[in-house]
């Protein structure tokens, strides 16, 4: 586990695409609790150790996440992600093929069907009858096309079930790796590549500005398209 950002109200740590961040059907050990021990081994806190999780990253996707280490912080966090001020998410992506332009903003309608665990884009007249469609606000920039990938920085506006691989999917480009979304192949290591890169926000306590950003995985593919760019951990 990597830890990014840490102090007596939030800590960050990396995610891998192999980690799930809450318990789900599967069993695994979530990333909470390997959190829970970390904290709980490094202060020789008694008891049961408070961590609050005011934001989700999808078991493929890997990069930032953050918890609060009080309920204080967890309160105020829950209400900055849920109004989407004074915090900020970055991500990184690896698409198939090149988007139809360098940088664009995507504004598309969306539904997620349960059964599926899947979104679908839906017109705006589709979405006018249905209440549970919602509007999805995203923005890219090209920062680097290979032969066959393009690498996409990505503002999320808006934070939609999956959001990014559904509308970038709905370009033409979906996410590499990505097999529910249109993808050609699996990746190997059973992720998609998509990265939570960085997260700037107002900190919720001190109200200091931090910026916690997460190094790209040890990939052939990343390291190609990466090269040149600044994928250096910092924070604060």
């Amino acid at each position: 586990m990597t830890i990014l950002y840490e102090d007596n109200h939030l800590i960050a740590v990396s995610k891998t695409c192999n980690e799930i961040v809450q318990g789900d059907k599967t069993g695994d050990k979530p990333l909470l609790d390997t959190v829970k021990e970390y904290i709980k081994q490094k202060y020789g806190k008694p008891g049961e150790v408070f961590l609050g999780l005011p934001h989700r990253l999808d078991r493929p996707t890997s990069g930032v996440v953050l918890f609060a280490r009080t309920s204080k912080a967890l309160t105020r966090l829950n209400d900055m992600f849920k109004s989407h001020e004074q915090i900020h998410k970055t991500y990184w992506a690896i698409v198939q093929g090149v988007p139809p332009m360098e940088e664009a903003r995507l504004e598309n309608y969306m539904q997620k069907n349960e059964k599926q665990n899947k979104s679908y884009i839906v017109s705006p007249e589709a979405a006018k009858k249905n209440k549970e469609a919602k509007l999805a606000v995203l923005e890219y920039r090209t920062l680097k096309r290979g032969d066959r990938y393009s690498l996409l920085e990505i503002q999320l506006l808006t934070g939609r079930h999956h959001q990014i691989r559904c509308q970038l999917a709905a370009l033409g480009c979906p996410v590499k790796g990505d097999l529910k979304y249109g993808a050609r192949r699996s990746n190997p290591d059973g992720g998609i590549c998509l990265h939570a890169r960085s997260l700037q926000l107002v900190h919720p306590v001190s109200r200091e500005l931090l910026c916690i950003t997460a190094s790209v995985p040890e990939d052939k593919l990343w390291k190609e398209l990466c090269a040149g760019i600044k994928t250096d951990n910092t924070a604060g």
